[in-house]
């Protein structure tokens, strides 16, 4: 891999970073309108982008290996690149955008991809980061793209279906009751396909306009628009937001108000949040000074749900970058379960398929360690798994989206089905 040049400067303010994506593939990372995404076509390939790929390991490996080994080769990376970037602000400089495998029996890579060009914008402040290597081909124009024709998707029942998914938590809780574990997070899956040839930034568009307030993202085909901060590192700070606990919205300001105390007062749902909390916290210690988090959980309101919301914040006591932090914390009880080790492998058990990315993390880092990363939560992969890529799509491409609810003693199957239901609705709207 040859030495990388990196240069960021200062430009014009941009309105909107999400007109320079690539149609096709889009990269990028996007809140209330600020953000980072690559400019341009993104195709893999010789002069255009570098990446660090980590297949399945050839045996079984403890959590957090592939994890690890992607962040062995960011510091490679790293250590050959000349950087010169004097705006400072976060996302400029050296970037990759990483979205990474849920479990580490996933099909699924785990990825680290490096564009040739990045902008961004951040408080009212733009830039430009061109990367080259020393045979690359010329750096892509920074020029918008039109937005293609509006286009629909159409998404049924998957591996997973309704009925089958009630039977998996009624398996859970049987398991729970004998003491297997805690909590387990079991998901459900919905397939179906896109227009081959749709300007897939139009999803990106539609969940960042609908959801401003959550992270919306797009990684090698992983769309989706996540509520939850898996963890922040900027200037040896260290956040954290811990969502666990859900409920939909009301019908109207009174049913708001009665379905919010409900979450409030809820002993499943706090029991399910608190769980998820020790989880981050009981991992960010060993790498924090000053850790703290607050006592009791606020109510976080989105367009159609609300979740119970804990902030945590540290002061990084060992010089660890973001990857590391994000290889120690997940899988967080909030997606996975309690004890995390016996979840995983009640999920791996019960799910009648492959999660590949979702709920693992997603984001962003840079050169100095720090970064933003996410759980990918509502969300859908565009594009066949590695197994199914040889099959013929012609007019179509194959999209899969995913959404899961927390069990714990005395959650109950209709609900648990419900809450899939309501966290499936802002990619299934998008898609729409």
């Amino acid at each position: 891999m040859s030495r990388l040049v990196v240069e960021t400067r200062e430009i014009d303010p941009v309105e909107d970073l999400l007109a320079y994506a690539d149609p096709d593939a889009p990269l990028a990372w996007l809140r209330r309108g600020d953000g980072i995404v690559a400019i341009g076509a993104g195709v893999p390939g010789p002069g255009t982008m570098r990446e660090i790929r980590v297949p399945a390991m050839p045996e079984p490996s403890p959590a957090g290996t592939r994890t690890a080994a992607a962040a062995d080769a960011w510091r490679a990376l790293v250590a050959e690149a000349e950087i010169d970037d004097p705006v400072r602000l976060p996302g400029t400089g050296l970037v990759g955008f990483g979205a990474l495998v849920f479990d580490e029996r996933s099909v699924r890579e785990s990825v680290i991809l490096v564009p040739r060009a990045v902008i961004g914008r951040h408080e009212g402040r733009s830039w430009i980061t061109r990367i080259r290597g020393d045979h690359d081909l010329p750096t892509p124009e920074a020029v918008p793209l039109p937005y293609g024709p509006h286009w629909a998707g159409t998404l049924g029942p998957g591996a997973q279906t309704a009925e089958g998914y009630q039977d998996a938590v009624r398996r859970a809780l049987d398991e729970i009751a004998g003491g297997a574990y805690s909590k387990v997070v079991l998901a459900r899956d919905l397939t179906g396909t896109i227009p081959a040839g749709a300007d897939v930034r139009r999803l990106a568009r539609a969940l960042s306009s609908d959801y401003p307030d959550t992270w919306t993202f797009a990684v090698d085909g992983l769309i989706g628009a996540s509520p939850e901060t898996l963890v922040t590192s900027r200037g040896g700070r260290v956040t954290a937001r811990v969502l666990a606990g859900t409920t939909a919205r009301g019908a109207d300001p009174d049913g708001d108000t009665a379905a919010s105390a409900d979450l409030a007062s809820s002993t499943k749902d706090l029991d399910e949040h608190q769980y998820a909390v020790q989880s981050v916290l009981s991992a960010l210690r060993t790498h924090t000074r000053a850790l703290a988090a607050s006592e009791q959980p606020f109510t976080l309101r989105l367009p159609n749900l609300f979740h119970l919301a804990t902030d945590v914040e540290g002061e990084l006591s060992d010089g660890s970058t973001v990857l590391d932090l994000v290889g120690t914390l997940h899988p967080t009880a909030a997606v996975a379960g309690t004890p995390t080790d016996a979840a995983i492998e009640a999920i791996h058990r019960i799910e009648p398929f492959d999660r590949g990315r979702y709920a693992g993390p997603v984001g962003w880092l840079d050169a100095d360690g720090g970064g933003e990363w996410a759980i990918a939560l509502r969300c859908a992969q565009i594009g066949a798994p590695p197994a199914r890529r040889h099959a013929e799509y012609s007019d179509t491409i194959p999209v899969t989206a995913y959404a899961g609810a927390g069990i714990v003693a005395g959650s109950h199957p209709e609900s648990e089905l419900l809450e899939t239901r309501v966290k499936f609705r802002p990619v299934v709207d998008a898609l729409a």
